[in-house]
């Protein structure tokens, strides 16, 4: 939905709701923090160095158009910092009395980082963090989830996987610890959706370059050798969160078959070349703001700040406590140019939203797939169900 109608939209509702618009003035913050990164496997995912910020400055255009009728103000500053920095960064925000704040984030900072803000009365969204367990047993009150759980994303394939009668699986998973954890999503995902793993091997992550001008051909052998002698299978599932051999899966296997999850097929929140449901628009003046085509980043925390925009404008209210318990509400919903409207689970605090799945051209399909149906909403099937989260803060 374009820029006018989205706000054309907004007035009239609170038009016949009675509602009288006053001027609010909504500051929010976004907390980048930095890690030290290997440059990835292919020059197309270097990263930008507004990576995020750039999301954060279209959603203040965005809640701009609306909030200009309104009498409501948008003003959202960005700030990076390394994990050693992130503390007095996020200080400074509480300081100048911030309270709307989305983080960018790994898991154990932003537990941190969402503790010390509660203790201030904010808010935080998260928009990276992919770990189950923030959804789970370690779910906070003030923290909202935009960025979707390794959960939701190996469900996202492992639908499509089914969908496609690609049941039996090979599945290959990284030495490290984020590895470790997407592929333990994918097991859960196999047992969910009806899949038989029939053979899972660790590709060890021994560090060095992966840029080389050798690179390239010492992985055409080694791989073709790790991969050689597989039970019969489908398809080939990566768990490769840490990005160190999954790109390179395809074309280097020893018997050919499709590739998804960490490489070939991947699930992912945006991606450039998503079109329907008035994506194009999106694309076009994100690329107009910023000189560059759209990353996941950008779309999550662009969501994150719509969302308190949609609120702020159904509520008239800026205080973290108001915007939350509209956003955990029945009421809410927010467009997000995924074909359906996208809402919060109150039991965790978890968006639910389609993924797309994307194979670095285009977008292939997008789940949930035709077929898994769910007594409350199909976007239900991916991640944690209500019966399986632990989370206890929401109750």
């Amino acid at each position: 939905m374009s820029g006018w109608r989205q706000a054309l939209c907004a007035l009239t509702m609170i038009f016949f709701s009675g509602q009288v618009a006053q001027a609010v003035e909504v500051r929010a913050a976004v907390l980048r923090v930095d890690y030290p990164r290997l440059l990835p496997v292919s020059r197309h995912d270097l990263r930008a160095g507004d990576i995020g910020f750039a999301g954060a400055a279209l959603a203040d255009e965005d809640n701009g158009t609306t909030g200009r009728f309104l009498g409501h103000t948008y003003q959202t500053t960005t700030h990076a910092a390394t994990p050693e920095e992130a503390d007095a960064a996020l200080d400074a925000i509480l300081a100048d009395g911030v309270r709307l704040i989305v983080v960018q984030a790994e898991a154990e900072d932003l537990l941190r980082l969402t503790d010390r803000a509660g203790a201030a009365g904010a808010l935080v969204f998260n928009a990276s963090a992919p770990d189950i367990e923030l959804r789970d047993a370690e779910c906070r009150a003030n923290l909202l989830h935009v960025a979707p759980s390794n959960q939701m994303l190996a469900d996202a394939v492992a639908q499509f996987a089914v969908w496609k009668q690609w049941r039996n699986w090979f599945l290959v998973e990284g030495s490290n610890p984020a590895d470790q954890a997407l592929g333990q999503a994918f097991r859960r995902a196999a047992a969910k959706f009806g899949a038989k793993l029939v053979e899972t091997r660790i590709f060890e992550d021994t560090g060095g370059s992966r840029r080389t001008d050798s690179g390239h051909v010492l992985i055409q052998r080694q791989l073709p050798v790790f991969m050689q002698g597989a039970r019969a299978h489908d398809v080939v599932i990566a768990a490769d969160a840490t990005d160190y051999f999954a790109g390179y899966l395809p074309y280097h296997l020893w018997t050919p078959r499709p590739v998804m999850g960490s490489g070939g097929l991947r699930p992912v929140t945006m991606n450039a070349t998503h079109e329907a449901w008035g994506a194009t628009q999106f694309q076009t003046r994100f690329e107009k703001l910023t000189q560059r085509r759209v990353a996941p980043e950008d779309y999550n925390v662009w969501l994150a700040l719509r969302v308190i925009g949609e609120t702020v404008t159904r509520t008239g209210s800026a205080e973290p406590d108001a915007i939350r318990a509209y956003a955990l509400s029945d009421s809410f919903d927010l467009a997000a140019f995924k074909g359906q409207k996208v809402t919060f689970r109150d039991w965790n605090g978890q968006l639910r939203q389609p993924v797309l799945l994307y194979d670095g051209w285009t977008t292939v399909s997008v789940s949930p797939q035709e077929g898994f149906l769910h007594q409350i909403s199909p976007l239900d099937t991916l991640g944690l169900d209500r019966p399986e989260s632990a989370c206890t803060a929401f109750n």
